[in-house]
This record gives C-alpha cells, structure tokens and sequence, in this order.
C-alpha cells in the first residue's frame, strides 16, 4: 500500500507555510542587513514545492493570516503550482510564519516567530473538507502537532486518509519553540509515529522520542519493526541508516560547500519521495534525496533552491558518489 500510493505522484500536504527573509549578499549578519531576499517558507510547503518541482501534484491544507503575509504566501504557492484550494485565510490576531536566517555557516542565526501561528488553527472542519480519495500520499511534519486546534485536526486527517487507504508520511521536524513542553511533545509526536508508514527524522528527534540520543537508533528500528514499512534516521554528515523490508540500508551524503543550514531536510524529503514515486528501490531514493539536500544548503533560499529533476540529474553528474556510509 506505501508504495502504491507513493507511485501516484500525487500529494496531499498537512502543515505551515511562511515567509522567509535572510540579509543579502550572502554571509550577511541580520545585524548588518541593509537588504533581504524574500522567500517562501513552512516545512510543509517547501516539502510541496519541492515535489511540484520534481512533477509531483501537491496540495496544502493549511490557515494563513488574511493580511499582506497571508497573501504573499497564497501567491508563492501558486507560483510553485501547489495546489491551495484547502489553505483558508483567518482574520484576527494570528499572523502568518515568519522566519529570518542568515545564509552563512559560522555563527549562524535563525530567528522564528510563531507566537499566534496561524497555522496552528487549522480546524477538524479544514481536514474533513478533504477529498482524500483524489490523492495517493498524505505527508505532515511534526510542528503541526505543536498546538490545538491543528494537533486534533491532523489526528482526524490521519483518520480520514487511512480510511481512504492513503499511507501517511510523517517528519519528525521537532522544533522546541513551538511546544508547551518536552514531555508533551515526546507523547504527541510519539503517537503520531506509531500512526504512520514512513517516518523521516534525524538522530536528536528519535533521540528525544526514545528519552536519549544514544537510544534513538534503536527507537527508529524499533518503529521499523512495530508500525512502519520505511523509517529514516538522518545522522548529518555520517549519512542515514533507512530501515526497511527487514533490511537496515546504510547512505552516505554529497558533499559540498554549504553556505546556510537550513531547508536541508524538506529537500531530503521531496527528493526522497519523488524518488520513490518514480519506482527507484529506497536506497536509491534515500540518496537522491541525500543529493538534494546538498544542494540546498549550497545555495540561498529554501524552497527556491530545491532542485528539478534535471538539476539533480547535474549534480549527480558532478558528484562521484557518496562519502560517510
């Protein structure tokens, strides 16, 4: 059924969208700024474009301000071709994600703001208006569980799209910030994981499920073995170890000269499914989307860098092969 699904190419996408500022040029401090490239932003949504990118269908089930950000990201979706016939505008005193990152490696600085997320009020109304049957795959990422009324909401899409016999793709994608604690966050995403076909998340976010990072590579084989037909557990630069027919597959990465760290796991998780959807085995796919990372983090922009399908090809080209498996 994972697979089956999967090979549909065709997506539907639980969770934020948002804009991005970072200083140019790059190597830039916020400190210094004086300009900003703009881009849009959301795990989610990058996710999405990442796969439209690839010749993907995706559509967005999310809430946005309804207000210039809201609209930004409206337009930003539509420029990407991800579908957004189920991101609703709210109005009152939620605002739209905004993130402002440096696109530099050394004393790198992030700095979010989610106080009042508007994504965080997706409602069970939003995601029973879902035709889940249209669609092959249903893909979230963890912060959507952060808050209520988006942690019920998606718990009932999960429902819904299994009821439609949909395999749920689930990352991790744990952001301290937007939990109440860490003890909530350990059970919510928990039981998520324990929900879903494939799970994508690196060594400190199965770390913090299993209650130590020494015990997370035991917890995502764990899930392999209990829930799981694919589980992925990213080590960084030492590649990943993806469990799954009963096999444990160890990848390395690309390296490459990176200049930010971030969007490298959204790209990981469009290559790797859109790699998947083409019929590739799933090591093959855990290393195009290992490629995509790298090319990511070589360039500014999160979901503007994501690569196409002949630019992974490029790359590959260029690139000999994998180091740290």
């Amino acid at each position: 059924m994972v697979l089956e699904g999967i090979a549909k190419r065709n997506f539907v996408v639980v969770g934020r969208v948002g804009m991005d500022l970072s200083p140019n040029p790059p190597g830039t401090r916020t400190r210094d700024a004086t300009d900003m490239m703009v881009a849009m932003g959301g795990s989610s949504a990058n996710i999405a474009a990442g796969l439209v990118k690839f010749g993907c269908q995706a559509a967005l089930v999310t809430c946005v301000s309804d207000d210039a950000i809201g609209w930004y990201c409206e337009g930003q979706l539509d420029h990407y071709g991800v579908n957004r016939d189920h991101v609703r505008r709210i109005r009152g005193e939620e605002r739209t994600s905004l993130a402002v990152y440096e696109t530099r490696i050394q004393e790198h600085q992030s700095v979010i703001y989610r106080n009042n997320a508007a994504d965080f009020q997706m409602s069970v109304e939003d995601v029973e208006a879902v035709d889940y049957g249209q669609y092959g795959a249903l893909i979230t990422a963890g912060t959507v569980f952060a808050a209520d009324p988006s942690r019920s909401a998606t718990f009932r899409a999960f429902e819904l799209a299994r009821a439609a016999g949909l395999p749920i793709i689930f990352d991790v994608d744990y952001r301290p910030y937007s939990w109440p604690s860490a003890e909530v966050a350990e059970e919510v995403l928990s039981k998520a994981a324990a929900l879903s076909d494939v799970i994508v998340g690196n060594d400190e976010e199965f770390g913090f499920m299993a209650g130590g990072i020494d015990k997370g590579l035991s917890k995502a084989r764990a899930l392999s073995q209990e829930y799981a037909a694919i589980v992925v557990y990213k080590k960084g630069p030492e590649g990943a170890v993806t469990f799954a027919g009963g096999q444990e597959i160890s990848t390395g990465i690309f390296p490459v000269e990176a200049v930010k760290p971030t969007g490298s796991g959204d790209s990981f998780m469009a290559g790797f499914l859109a790699s998947l959807s083409e019929g590739m085995a799933v090591k093959d796919a855990v290393l195009r989307g290992s490629a995509c990372a790298s090319i990511v983090v070589s360039k500014p922009g999160c979901a503007p860098a994501m690569p196409t399908g002949p630019e992974l090809q490029e790359f590959l080209a260029a690139h000999p092969g994998p180091t740290g498996c």
